[in-house]
Formats: C-alpha cells, sequence, structure tokens
C-alpha cells in the first residue's frame, strides 16, 4: 500500500509502498479516506531537534484522519465492516492507575500513533478497535478527519465553565478557532481571539468566533474598553505557544481567572508567579482529548451545528504532499486535507 514515510533522520517525508498492516486480536483495519495535517507532523517533516529527540524512523507519519472498516479482528468490539470513523491517536496502557480510574489521558505509558507507531498517512492503519470512533454514516468527512484537533479544541474549551463569562483566545489557529467556535455555542459572554497573523485572524471573523484582534497594533486593554468590560477575562486558552502571548493573557486576567493552555511553548520564558498568587489566578495544562468524554463532547457539538468543516481551507491528493505540507507550514492556511480514497 502506499504511505507517506519517515524513512530516515532527514528532512522530509516519501511516498513509499509499504507493507499491509496486519491486523491483531481486538483491532481493526480501517481503510482511510482523508487526513489533517498537524503542526507535529510539520515537525517531523523538517527534522527540528523534536522530532530528533522523539522519532524513530522509518515511519509512517500521520495521526488525524477518517476512514472505513473494512476489517476487525478477533475480540474486536464496538465496531464493525463498513463504519466510518476517526481514530484516538493515543494508544494507552490499560493498566496503570489512571487507565483503571477512567482518566485514559493521563497515562503515562501513552504511545502515538504516527509519532510511536506507525500512523495515518496510508491508505490503510491498523489500530486497536477500542480506540475508534464512530461517526453516523452522513457526517461530513472534512469535519471527520479533522476530530482528533477539535477534540483538542473541546478539551480545551469546556475545561472550565464558560457561560456567560469573557473569553480570550491567543492563537488563531485552527485549534484556536475551533475553540473559539465552541466558546461561543457554550454560551460565552464576549470571545476575543488574538494573533499576529492577518490571514488566520481573517478566517476567524468570517468563520464568526468574535472579536478578533491583531495585538501588534491594538492592546487588550482597548479591547476590553472596547467591549464594556469592566474587570478582565474570567477564562483564557493559550494556544499559541508563544511566551509573550502568555504574558499578555496573565495580565489580561480578571482575579479568580482560569487559564487552559494547549500551546506548547517555542521557548523558555519567565512567569509572574506573584501575580498568578495574588490574584488567585488557575493555571493547567491541556494535552489531546480525554477518552471519551471529549469524543463525545465533541459529537454533540457537531450534531449540535458546530460546523468544523469550514475551517478546511486547503485539499491535496496524496501525491501532491509536497505542496500540502508547504501548505500547512505557510501561515496562509487553516487546516489542511490530503485526500487518499472515495468513500
Amino acid at each position: 500500500m502506499r504511505a507517506l514515510v519517515k524513512a530516515g533522520p532527514r528532512a522530509g517525508v516519501e511516498l513509499a509502498d509499504v507493507p499491509m498492516p496486519v491486523v491483531g486480536a481486538g483491532e481493526a483495519l480501517v481503510r482511510v479516506l482523508r487526513t489533517g495535517i498537524c503542526g507535529t507532523d510539520l515537525h517531523i517533516v523538517n527534522w527540528d531537534p523534536w522530532a530528533q529527540a522523539n522519532i524513530r524512523p522509518p515511519l509512517v507519519v500521520g495521526h488525524e484522519f477518517v476512514g472505513e472498516v473494512v476489517e476487525v479482528g478477533p475480540g474486536s468490539r464496538g465496531v464493525q465492516v463498513g463504519d466510518i470513523v476517526s481514530g484516538e491517536g493515543h494508544i494507552v496502557c490499560e493498566r496503570c492507575r489512571h487507565c483503571r480510574a477512567g482518566q485514559r489521558h493521563l497515562c503515562p505509558q501513552t504511545e502515538g500513533i504516527g509519532v510511536h507507531r506507525d500512523g495515518a498517512f496510508a491508505e490503510y492503519i491498523a489500530m486497536p478497535a477500542g480506540n475508534l470512533w464512530r461517526h453516523p454514516d452522513d457526517i461530513d468527512l472534512d469535519a471527520a478527519a479533522i476530530f482528533d484537533p477539535f477534540g483538542n479544541a473541546v478539551h480545551t474549551a469546556l475545561k472550565f465553565p464558560v457561560h456567560g463569562e469573557d473569553v480570550l483566545v491567543a492563537g488563531a489557529g485552527p485549534i484556536g478557532i475551533m475553540a473559539a467556535l465552541v466558546a461561543r455555542h457554550a454560551g460565552a459572554r464576549n470571545v476575543v481571539v488574538t494573533d499576529v497573523n492577518p490571514y488566520r485572524l481573517e478566517l476567524a471573523a468570517r468563520l464568526g468566533v468574535g472579536t478578533t484582534v491583531d495585538v501588534r497594533g491594538t492592546s487588550l486593554e482597548e479591547v476590553r474598553h472596547d467591549l464594556g468590560m469592566a474587570e478582565g477575562f474570567d477564562v483564557g486558552m493559550e494556544m499559541s505557544g508563544d511566551p509573550q502571548a502568555l504574558h499578555d493573557m496573565i495580565d489580561s486576567m480578571a482575579n479568580g481567572g482560569r487559564i487552559a493552555m494547549l500551546g506548547l511553548p517555542s521557548k523558555e520564558s519567565t512567569v509572574d508567579w506573584s501575580s498568578i498568587v495574588l490574584r488567585m489566578l488557575t493555571i493547567t495544562g491541556i494535552y489531546g482529548r480525554e477518552m471519551f468524554e471529549t469524543w463525545y463532547q465533541a459529537s454533540v457539538l457537531v450534531a449540535a451545528g458546530v460546523d468544523i468543516s469550514r475551517v478546511v481551507t486547503h485539499r491535496f491528493a496524496s501525491s501532491d504532499h509536497e505542496a500540502a505540507f508547504d501548505a500547512a507550514a505557510s501561515g496562509h492556511s487553516g487546516k489542511v486535507i490530503i485526500e487518499w480514497a472515495e468513500r
């Protein structure tokens, strides 16, 4: 079968023929229809220091996908041939304290598809059937292909109650935009999305996330004044990984404010812990999705009309993967989809 492979310790990936995956007990084989490109994939393609420390070639990359189940192994439950599914790409041990307590997202033995084991940028993927999430047959395939990052957005956006609250989202990338859409749907009073990328701010505005702000020319203090906010923001969602964005968010929070951090910092930075203590702020890290409460919430949100398919701006055939990665890295795109097969 065809797959995008990190063949060796160098930049790039190549479209190559690799053996079909073998379906074991408790697993299912999925014919991949569409995949989404993630920032993690760009790290692997660029072979940056993070990739060099974490990736062991050869490896089939990719973890965001939608596909059709074509085979189920012995002992598999929950899916059957013909189901349209996405995959929870974090494979957990099922034996540690957290797994046994139903907190699989905290498992210290987690392995990621496309990172620690062969992933989804291929014509087929085999993985534990319990990690597959069945979609309604009529789901938009673009939306289903990005359910993994949508889950990140949902996990972040709903970590703290947002109904009636003023929400600040730092970072207008696809996940930040989806988190803002969720916050608006969940009843936030004001949603403010900040960035320095005009393309992504325009995309966010077009999708109706709320107030969009280019922080190079407008301060958050000005925004609060224009919105009639007497105090700071109640809930912050840090999606950018930019240290300055985090500093600005902390400065802009109301006393008792709560911050959910999904963005991985691009470099080390200092934090004014005295401000956090004296103003009684809460900061929590977000990684992946809660298994499988977040998936349930994501499905409910899509069924209720949260249209995440509009975050997709570019589509490419698998044979044109280089252009797809270029588009994803350009900063002038939302989510980028690679198409592998027709439904």
